[in-house]
């Protein structure tokens, strides 16, 4: 059996040049997610956010992990059980879990970085070896192992995430591109 090496700190991404790439171009009326961290050993989600002038996330909860956001640029609100809070550059929100939420975009739109620990949660995958997944097509076409899951063919190869997106697009989790 092979030992993987852990993973080595690295510089991710340069969120000023991502921000100035979506600005020029989206449209203004395009806004989510313009990165997401999909390192495979990671405890971490992050994502950064773009949301164009006057547009919200509905009101909503998070369960299960708290929330750390850090404004980026822009503006806007958050509303929360306890009010409303002002939104701007460089600020830094705690999200508890369990806390309601619904932000809102200013006149100058709302770039946002948000971190949280990794949810877990159930996962078909793939098996990353191309002999066992070909011991898998084998007993598939042979009838072994009963009916085919359904969503097989619809699982991204990189990260196990279902995705409704077509071939040769993106995949809506981690970013990789689906086979045509």
């Amino acid at each position: 059996m092979t030992e993987q090496a852990a993973p080595q700190p690295r510089l991710l991404a340069e969120l000023d040049l991502l921000l100035n790439a979506a600005g020029a171009a989206c449209s203004p009326e395009q806004s989510g997610a313009l990165w997401r961290l999909a390192e495979d050993e990671r405890q971490l989600d992050a994502n950064l956010i773009r949301l164009p002038a006057g547009h919200r996330i509905e009101v909503h909860r998070e369960q299960d992990v708290d929330v750390l956001v850090v404004v980026l640029s822009g503006g806007g609100t958050v509303r929360t059980d306890e009010g409303t809070l002002a939104l701007a550059p460089h600020a830094l929100l705690w999200l508890p879990h369990g806390s309601q939420r619904a932000i809102e975009a200013g006149s100058r739109g709302l770039a946002y970085l948000t971190v949280h620990r990794k949810r877990t949660g159930m996962r078909i995958e793939l098996p990353r070896d191309p002999e066992a997944l070909r011991l898998l097509e084998a007993r598939e076409e042979e009838g072994e192992g009963g009916e085919p899951a359904c969503l097989l063919p619809r699982l991204c190869p990189e990260c196990g995430a279902p995705n409704e997106r077509s071939s040769g697009q993106a995949c809506s989790t981690c970013g990789a591109v689906l086979a045509r």
